[in-house]
């Protein structure tokens, strides 16, 4: 009878077990599943992290910030062409952050603004070569392959120092007639140069220094476009290439002999005035080599020469950049 008994309470307890599992299970993993994600230490944003909004995000304070910068005319640059996968707005782009880095915490209220993105400005926290790296992390091919230890690159000029990007009339280094303003803000010199009375029409717009220059980069001296200061000049002048049956040795040689390039006080862009120019070169005994004036007679107190006046040497040699007449031999035809 103790053995029946013992049985029937052991199967009652066991019963009411299976009956209150799932009720213990679910107490159990109840806690659990309700308790609150434990508070960051801190809730302001990180360096790395990026807003949620996009671009939404940086325009509702830089739409329109006056004439040197404005967020909305990005949108008038190929930079937001939507269409363009290479492109910060294109698809999958950062949109604004793809240059300036992530902007969450630059757009948390409260943050030390300048030291929170890249603003490409002089006065960044930033080295000429980080703020540099978002613009040739995508233009590094074609011109720009020599940008790295070119003269403007050691010299710490930055992109933004020529480009703006943001401009509301665009970027005046990609306009022919606007891109010397650029390039005088630091080349005084030569804008002094052409202002001068023989120059190459720079200053009227029919020509830009990126025609000779290559401003991202270059192996030859001056940054020149072309291999040689020649080819660069034959570009225009491809009259003065030749070859041609009788050449005068100093156009062959180097252009800048005796042209200087960006302006000169003397007719066709002359280092010198003739005859002093030639007789670098040429020896002036037993040749009319002093015009007649009475400011500069020979010393042999001789009348001086009436060839040598006006167009001085090219009175009568008027090939000097070379003949190919047969009895041109004196470039005389």
């Amino acid at each position: 009878m103790m053995t029946m008994n013992k049985t029937l309470i052991g199967l009652l307890l066991a019963g009411a077990a299976w009956m209150l599992a799932p009720a213990l299970s679910y107490a159990q993993a109840a806690p659990a599943a309700s308790a609150p994600a434990a508070a960051p230490a801190s809730d302001r944003p990180g360096p790395n992290d990026y807003t949620s909004k996009g671009a939404d995000t940086c325009l509702g304070c830089h739409d329109e910030e006056g004439a040197s910068y404005s967020g909305s005319a990005l949108f008038k640059t190929k930079h937001a062409q939507r269409g363009d996968k290479r492109a910060p707005f294109g698809p999958g782009g950062l949109q604004c952050e793809a240059c300036h880095g992530p902007g969450a915490a630059h757009a948390a209220k409260g943050s030390k603004k300048k030291l929170t993105i890249n603003s490409f400005k002089a006065d960044s926290f930033m080295s000429v070569e980080q703020r540099n790296r978002a613009c040739l992390t995508c233009h590094e091919g074609t011109s720009r392959t020599g940008w790295h230890a070119s003269t403007h690159e050691r010299a710490e000029v930055a992109c933004t120092d020529c480009h703006k990007i943001h401009h509301p009339q665009g970027d005046a280094v990609l306009a022919k007639t606007r891109e010397s303003e650029v390039c005088f803000t630091c080349h005084k010199q030569q804008r002094a140069d052409f202002h001068k009375t023989s120059s190459h029409p720079v200053r009227q717009g029919k020509m830009a220094c990126s025609d000779c220059h290559s401003p991202h980069g270059s192996t030859v001296q001056g940054m020149l476009a072309k291999p040689t200061l020649n080819q660069t000049c034959y570009t225009c002048h491809a009259d003065k290439r030749g070859p041609v049956l009788w050449e005068h040795a100093p156009v062959a040689e180097d252009c800048s002999l005796c042209h200087t390039p960006h302006g000169s006080v003397r007719a066709a862009m002359l280092n010198k005035s003739p005859p002093l120019l030639c007789q670098q070169c040429h020896s002036s005994a037993g040749h009319p080599s002093v015009p007649r004036t009475g400011a500069a007679l020979p010393a042999n107190g001789g009348t001086g020469a009436i060839f040598v006046i006006a167009g001085s040497c090219t009175n009568c040699h008027t090939q000097v950049h070379g003949s190919n007449h047969p009895s041109g031999a004196k470039l005389m035809r």
